[in-house]
């Protein structure tokens, strides 16, 4: 099963989720140099962007003219959200996806992500604001609902196709659920019946097993992966070998998966500059960790590591237990 967005060939049908402060530019290149998927840019802030606040167009690095990436936009405010897409488009990007999905405080209270679920109306403004304002597809991304008394995402889904959007992701959970309890994905299937377009099925999905339960219970045409995929890297293309019969990936086991972490560890710090790359690359550090089974005393060791050559050179043996799971 495959489609094509633009120029963009969705072949193998599966996405890594955008998520702030993780699927940043160093990450979103390892997981690419497996082979498959679809990259899609942490949200960014329209207004903000399109006004150049300190530390937006940074941290971003939206990888707008690389091939197979979405820029992730996120707004309250017509204007804002088309100039901000005008201004990604005219970077080169491929596509422009819409949040409506995050649940986080800081964004809802802005009436922006998920929030936009109680208001059907002008979330509805924001989309056809986009698709007016660029020539290359827009997509989009949300949730169920907003709470389980207002399970609206089919409606809203639909009528977004409608407007000309052109593939829809939905994450199983409302927001209020944030991240607790399980994604719902037979309840993604009425969104599913509802539109014309591509639909990716998204929430706990973490395994080969569990992205073909999610596509047998949502009818979905695709996956898309985001919390699975922290410290392992290759699994978008391990899913997409399983279900799809792509390429094996060669997953990374000794020395090659030291070499990963230590030259993902240097990407970060040559992005961010070395103190904030110090800070920022602990949680992936962590993650890798996780895989290798590290012990609590050496973990600790490197993640309190103030010195970037130090944790190199903790590296190797923190990392020398690791043996990775074959995706079920």
């Amino acid at each position: 099963m495959s489609f094509t967005l633009g120029t963009t060939s969705m072949s193998p049908p599966i996405a890594l989720a955008p998520m702030a402060g993780i699927t940043d530019r160093p990450f979103r290149d390892l997981v690419r140099s497996f082979g498959v998927g679809l990259m899609v840019s942490e949200m960014v802030a329209s207004q903000e962007m399109v006004q150049a606040k300190p530390g937006v167009r940074e941290r971003a690095e939206l990888s707008a003219d690389v091939e197979n990436t979405a820029v992730q936009l996120a707004g309250r405010d017509e204007y804002w959200i088309a100039e901000a897409a005008k201004q990604v488009a005219g970077q080169g990007a491929r596509i422009i996806d819409i949040n409506m999905g995050c649940p986080a405080k800081k964004v809802t209270n802005g009436y922006s992500g998920s929030a936009l679920l109680k208001t059907p109306d002008h979330a509805l403004k924001l989309i056809e604001a986009v698709v007016e304002a660029v020539d290359v597809p827009v997509t989009l991304k949300t949730r169920l609902g907003w709470d389980d008394n207002c399970l609206n995402a089919p409606d809203v889904a639909r009528r977004a196709c409608e407007a000309g959007v052109q593939m829809v992701t939905i994450h199983g959970r409302t927001r209020c659920q944030f991240y607790k309890g399980s994604a719902d994905w037979a309840a993604i299937r009425a969104v599913k019946d509802a539109v014309t377009v591509p639909l990716l099925a998204n929430g706990d999905i973490v395994d080969t097993a569990s992205a073909r339960q999610a596509l047998e219970q949502s009818g979905a045409d695709g996956v898309m992966i985001g919390r699975g995929a922290e410290g392992r890297p290759w699994l978008l293309a391990e899913v997409a070998h399983h279900l799809w019969a792509t390429p094996a990936p060669e997953i990374p086991q000794g020395d090659a998966f030291i070499q990963m972490v230590s030259e993902h560890y240097r990407a970060m710090l040559d992005f961010y500059g070395q103190d904030l790359g110090v800070r920022v690359a602990r949680k992936h550090l962590g993650w890798y960790m996780d895989e290798a089974g590290t012990g609590p005393a050496m973990r600790r060791a490197v993640l309190t590591e103030k010195n970037p050559a130090e944790v190199l050179a903790l590296l190797p043996e923190a990392l020398s237990a690791q043996i990775p799971e074959a995706a079920a």
